[in-house]
């Protein structure tokens, strides 16, 4: 069988539909033309260099945006090449499109989402962010979920409209990806506030994961005057922010030892109870008249 008949053979008919051997070739060319050039394209963006983070997250999103609209427009030109008509297709069935739409309207709200983050970048790959009070990193945007690791190692899929309907925050930072962090601490009254601050500071810059050089140096607040307790808190820098709660952890163990060590009390609520006795039903009650 010579190479024009096997091209010209009719593998399937419906209707006015022809499928040959022909069009079967050039659908395979075209999904392998649309695979080259996105192996190009990753290729070009992914390159190992010395970029910043952010710079590798950006490229990562600009990939995954080309990657979309390649498979759209092969997609597209196989339906073309097989001699499907899209404007019939389309037209024929336009009172199921109403249904489905108004039935997957969240779905369409979530690939809108996911075009904007991979557009805008506001979000990017190995980002921190805490969601609805959960601290996840994002390990991966697709057009309609992106996928997150919680600091318990789990993995989530989370709808793209939650990312720009709600308050998101996003504790990487750019270019050092640092962030501030909090810890409280409450000592006796009967305790030197220099003397406390010098422990706080001392115990900061103990620690490895927190940054000590300007200007993020570590400091302390003296915030208030609890009920049983002078209330101070512990400013601090890390890069570290997926994993802070390790490093507050450490952080408070050094700092209870450290006040220890210099006779500094950390108090517990005290409550005093006075108790008042109350005259007995015998000495408060009146004599009863007596009878005639």
């Amino acid at each position: 069988m010579s190479l024009e008949t096997l091209l010209s053979y009719r593998i399937l008919q419906v209707d006015s539909l022809q499928i040959t051997g022909y069009k079967v070739v050039l659908v395979i060319l075209i999904v392998l033309l649309g695979r080259v050039t996105l192996f190009l394209i990753k290729k070009a963006l992914l390159r190992r260099t010395e970029d910043s983070v952010w710079d590798r997250a950006r490229r990562m999103s600009i990939y995954l945006l080309c990657r979309y609209i390649i498979w759209v427009v092969v997609i597209l030109l196989v339906l073309q090449t097989l001699g499907i008509q899209l404007t019939l297709l389309l037209a024929g069935s336009a009172a199921l499109l109403v249904g489905l739409g108004l039935g997957i309207q969240q779905i369409f709200n979530d690939i809108v989402s996911g075009i904007f983050l991979l557009v805008e970048g506001t979000i990017k790959l190995d980002d921190v962010l805490e969601v609805d009070g959960l601290v996840c990193k994002v390990k991966e945007i697709s057009l309609r979920t992106s996928k997150v690791e919680t600091r318990d190692d789990i993995i989530l899929i989370i709808p793209n409209h939650k990312f720009i309907n709600d308050n998101v925050i996003n504790w990487s930072r750019q270019p050092s990806m640092h962030a501030r962090f909090h810890v409280a601490v409450g000592v006796s009254y009967s305790s030197d506030p220099e003397r406390v601050r010098q422990v706080l500071v001392d115990s900061m810059l103990a620690q490895s994961d927190i940054l000590v050089e300007d200007p993020w140096q570590p400091t302390v607040r003296f915030t208030g005057f609890g009920d049983s307790a002078l209330e101070f808190e512990m400013l601090f820098w890390s890069t570290q922010t997926f994993r802070i709660e390790n490093i507050k952890s450490e952080l408070r163990f050094d700092v209870f030892r450290r006040l220890k060590e210099a006779g500094i009390e950390i108090p517990f609520p005290q409550r005093d109870l006075h108790i008042k006795s109350m005259p007995s039903a015998e000495h408060g009650s009146s004599r009863a008249p007596s009878g005639i």
